[in-house]
């Protein structure tokens, strides 16, 4: 416990460094919320970094409508809880701004028309950059960010054009007009993750651990019944006892079996996986090998 208590240190120590730098070097800097494990850690990483004094940023979350009840109560909670100012820009709204087509198929994920309102939102705002609670663990896109994410004037993102980060340098100068994504746990591991959550009792909304939900049994998928979601007249449906270990749409995120009532219980069901959360539970990234890369390079987050 003493090693593991020491590398939670040191990776609390990089990511509030990150934070105090973001505030430093950029003058609107925005940290982007949805009320999923990851980002309650970056929101309690900041009071560390910023407390008594207020957050040199708001909360953002861009509300893509499916999202799961849960999070969004604990969205509202949280950020009504520490005082701080939350932004929501909706997905809705951009659909209806730009007249643009929903994604087709039986669980339609709108994580790409995300992009439209993330944009709007930087624009609107005049973000310089956004925080977020993404993970090189995560997926192999991700794994190729780096701390300091530049985008282009269009919140694109290049692979090939990294600026390396040597020493724990971080460069935030950039071009009028472009961006910056930044990540301040992207060092850290799934594993990583819930160990912090246990060793400061950090709260959670309820659908990170053990409950009965009635899903859809598609392939090797538990995919939960909701407004958004319903059988069809071939569809096996079962109530599982279930988890999530990673919360996007209720349309492409599946739930995991599991009886895990407490976070010492989660860390037990972690060492012993073999498959990443989101290779476990997202249905939108296995459209494609480059599912993600492709979205982050149209402006995804």
């Amino acid at each position: 416990m003493a090693n593991t208590n020491h590398y939670l240190e040191q990776l609390e120590n990089e990511a509030i460094y990150i934070l105090r730098e973001t505030a430093a070097q950029f003058e609107k800097p925005a940290l982007l919320f949805s009320g999923g494990k990851d980002s309650i850690v970056l929101v309690h990483l900041a009071l560390k970094a910023f407390r008594p004094g207020k957050f040199p940023f708001p909360l953002v979350h861009i509300d893509t409508g499916h999202n799961f009840p849960e999070a969004i109560a604990f969205r509202d909670y949280l950020a009504n809880q520490i005082g701080e100012k939350l932004i929501v820009a909706s997905v809705e709204d951009s659909i209806k701004k730009y007249n643009l087509k929903e994604t087709s198929g039986r669980f339609p994920s709108r994580n790409a028309l995300q992009t439209y309102a993330l944009l709007d939102a930087i624009q609107d705002n005049e973000f310089d950059a956004c925080i977020g609670g993404a993970r090189r663990d995560e997926e192999k896109a991700r794994a190729k960010e780096r701390i300091f994410s530049v985008r282009d004037d269009f919140g694109q993102w290049d692979p090939k054009l990294q600026r390396p980060e040597l020493w724990d340098i971080l460069n935030g100068k950039v071009q009028k007009g472009h961006n910056v994504r930044v990540f301040p746990i992207s060092n850290w591991t799934e594993l990583d993750v819930w160990n912090y959550i246990q060793k400061y009792d950090i709260e959670l909304p309820d659908l990170y651990f053990a409950h009965d939900r009635e899903c859809i049994l598609y392939g090797d998928k538990l995919v939960a019944t909701s407004e958004f979601i319903q059988p069809l007249q071939d569809d096996i449906v079962v109530t599982e006892r279930v988890r999530y270990r990673t919360v996007g749409d209720m349309t492409c995120t599946a739930a995991v079996p599991s009886n895990a009532s407490s976070i010492q219980d989660i860390i037990d069901d972690i060492i012993i996986t073999r498959i990443s959360e989101r290779g476990q539970t997202r249905l939108d990234d296995q459209l494609s090998e480059a599912a993600m890369e492709d979205r982050k390079k149209q402006g995804y987050f």
